[in-house]
């Protein structure tokens, strides 16, 4: 079944139950296969059977209920717009408000009817139209809720224009103030969103639309759609590199900072892959084409970010099923708060207090409170390489407490050095000569090291007279008339030759003549990451292939609380398996596609690689950065992300506990001073803008 999947920019929403209402109205549809509907970017991630349903039918269905479907791709100019006709809207609210509270006992009730009459209609013309699509559907949403309360305030205000009941029922002035501040927070509140989308829009801002080529003999500029791949392009020191590719003539620093975070640039030349995107700086660069468009690296970082920031978490499906009881409760709370206060202080006061707690009661910061801490979150890592693929990821990296590392290429630079000849008679340019003459026809990890030390010595190799090859093992050789045997303990013992240790041996006619001490170094920052590692409460371990010897010395100087040592590429995932039916969670890190199982299995699985090759990588968490600091860096902005919300969902709890009793007639009680319903709109308006604002601090979060 072929399918579609679009990004939709929504207008319109102000709550949770509006995200709610649109994912509902979707799901119904027929052909629509999944629905995610994010608050804070104000997008809709639609996938469908384009065969059953298009994008039209999409638009309608959602601008039936009352809401603004933008467009497949946001601009700043719809943004813009936006947020134009809402300073508009909200100028013409509060200059009416505020002239309607001055003049309230000048003017007669038929001329600030007039005016109350104009300001709703056509400031609050947007509440109105989704409350009637939402009360069609059979849902409530927050903009019932403002509906109510304005609506009530302005009908009482007629009745008592028309002498049907006393004029202290006039709220003409209330019920357009109460509608300015419900608009002056949506105002506040959609400024503070469209900054949660930055990182995205800085990234989207850095693809590049043209790029330089020579066809025919001359230099002509070409959108990138018209790029071949294999094409050459040309980039001159300052321009942005267009594609993703190979560099095939010049040399040149570039910057790739706004790719994988790292401020350093890196010296490029002939046979070393770039990246789109990032900044040529000081020479020209011929790059082959390999990658263009939506297959580019960045493209596919843009995309995984903006599908993460749609996922939710298990505590954003607890949020958005406790949003769906909130709102028939305060109504409900409303009710028996007026009918105490209509028996207790009569109609006056009770017709307040339920428009007090009507709108105070608006379940905006608590439906913000998730979504705006993980878009903001999620943005941040992407500008420094931590690209998150789910919002799953970021709770499991909080709550897990077992971290496993893949050795070879994740702790150690997963190149073999040579770091040490001992010699048994034989000098060691003799020792080298001989053994690189027996690996000359090798691509063994340990051949490359001991052929890479000779080279930088300046030894060339003999032409081996016989040569044989026994795999995992060694190699038999016949050098200058000589057998010379080269390879591990095991190896020799099998040859009647007496070794012990470590390394390779190299014998001579029967006899050790020499010993190779290889190493896969550790990376420079792997003992540090380890040390931070377990300071933030875990327990760590490093699963590997290799021996038991070569394992336990790395983990000693790692001091690792766990070594699991020749474990096959394809077994690794059962020591995930085994610590997960201990109860625990756990984080798995490799850097290599042998390392798929284990990523898969894991909690969290975190692929720690060269920017390049991040994108075939398998795990919840992409690092672009291949530094092992960066693993430390993700799980601290997992939880940092976490205790965002927990701090948002604390307070949209905490303002919600607090205020709704003050507002049913708890400050009357204790203070003698009624809750009047435009402070409650106030006060709703500020809890939603402060949510929002406690989350965007996250982009100010040193990593």
């Amino acid at each position: 079944m072929p399918v579609t999947e679009i990004s939709a920019k929504i207008g319109g929403m102000s709550c949770a139950m509006c995200a709610k209402t649109i994912e509902e109205t979707l799901k119904r549809l027929p052909g629509v296969i999944e629905a995610n509907v994010n608050l804070a970017t104000e997008k809709a991630r639609i996938v469908f059977d384009p065969s059953k349903i298009g994008i039209e039918d999409l638009r309608n269905e959602i601008e039936k209920i009352g809401y603004e479907f933008i467009g497949v791709e946001e601009t700043t100019e719809d943004e813009k717009e936006q947020l134009r006709n809402a300073k508009k809207n909200l100028a013409i609210a509060w200059i009416s408000g505020v002239f309607l509270f001055v003049s309230k006992d000048l003017l007669a009730l038929e001329i600030q009817l007039a005016i109350a009459s104009f300001a709703i209609a056509y400031a609050g013309r947007e509440v109105f139209k989704k409350a009637f699509g939402s009360i069609k559907r059979g849902t409530l949403t927050m903009e019932v809720m403002y509906a109510i309360g304005i609506s009530s305030a302005y009908i009482s205000s007629i009745l008592a224009t028309i002498r049907l009941i006393p004029r202290d029922f006039n709220f003409y002035p209330e019920s357009v103030i109460l509608m300015s501040f419900l608009l002056l927070g949506k105002y506040l509140e959609a400024r503070a969103k469209s900054r949660t989308g930055e990182a995205i829009k800085k990234l989207l801002a850095i693809q590049a639309k043209e790029a330089k080529v020579i066809r025919n003999g001359e230099e002509l500029k070409i959108p990138i759609s018209d790029l071949s791949i294999g094409e050459v392009v040309i980039v001159k020191p300052g321009e942005r590199i267009p594609v993703d590719g190979i560099v095939v003539g010049g040399e040149s620093y570039v910057d790739e900072s706004m790719i994988t975070g790292e401020p350093l640039p890196v010296f490029k030349r002939a046979g070393d892959r770039v990246v789109g995107g990032t900044v040529n700086q000081n020479s020209i660069l011929k790059i082959k084409a390999e990658k263009v468009g939506e297959e580019s690296l960045l493209s596919q970082i843009i995309r995984i970010t903006e599908l993460a920031q749609s996922s939710k978490p298990e505590v954003q499906r607890i949020a958005d099923r406790v949003v769906v009881y909130f709102i028939p409760a305060v109504l409900s709370i409303a009710i028996i708060c007026s009918l105490y206060w209509l028996l207790a202080e009569g109609s006056l006061f009770a017709f307040t207090t339920l428009l007090s707690v009507i709108v105070i009661a608006c379940p905006c910061a608590f439906g913000l409170a998730i979504p705006t801490a993980i878009t903001v979150g999620l943005g941040k890592g992407a500008e420094k390489g931590i690209l998150i693929r789910n919002a799953e990821a970021i709770e499991e990296a909080t709550k897990s407490r077992v971290i496993l590392f893949d050795k070879t290429g994740t702790l150690t630079k997963g190149k073999p050095e040579l770091v040490k000849v001992v010699s048994y008679g034989l000098s060691e340019e003799e020792l080298l000569k001989l053994a690189v003459s027996a690996e000359k026809f090798s691509d063994h990890p340990i051949a490359r090291a001991i052929m890479d030390k000779a080279k930088e010595l300046g030894i060339e190799p003999l032409e081996p007279e016989e040569f044989t090859v026994f795999a995992g093992k060694g190699v038999l050789a016949k050098i200058d008339g000589k057998e010379v045997i080269l390879g591990n303990s095991e190896f020799l013992k099998e040859k009647g030759i007496n070794a012990e240790g470590d390394g390779v041996f190299l014998a001579v006619e029967g006899k050790i003549a020499g010993q190779f001490v290889i190493k896969d170094e550790l990376k420079e920052n792997s003992v540090k990451t380890i040390a931070e590692l377990k300071r933030m409460g875990f327990k760590v371990g490093i699963v590997s292939g290799d021996r038991k010897s070569v394992a336990e010395e790395i983990g000693k100087t790692l001091a690792v609380d766990f070594i699991f040592a020749e474990v096959l590429p394809t077994e690794k995932f059962k020591v995930v398996k085994d610590f997960q039916e201990r109860g625990n969670a756990v984080i798995f890190v490799g850097d290599g596609i042998n390392d798929a199982p284990a990523l898969a299995q894991a909690n969290v699985g975190i692929a720690i690689g060269k920017a390049e090759d991040i994108a075939v990588e398998a795990g919840d968490i992409a690092l672009l950065k291949d530094d092992p600091t960066e693993v430390v860096k993700a799980i601290k902005l997992c939880r940092k992300i976490m205790a965002k919300i927990r701090q948002n969902l604390f307070w949209a709890v905490f303002y919600n506990a607090i205020l709704i009793p003050f507002a049913g007639g708890l400050s009357f009680l204790l203070f003698s001073i009624p809750f009047r319903p435009e402070w409650s709109a106030g006060a709703m308006a500020m809890s939603s803008f402060s949510v929002v604002m406690n989350s965007l601090s996250l982009r100010r979060l040193k990593l």
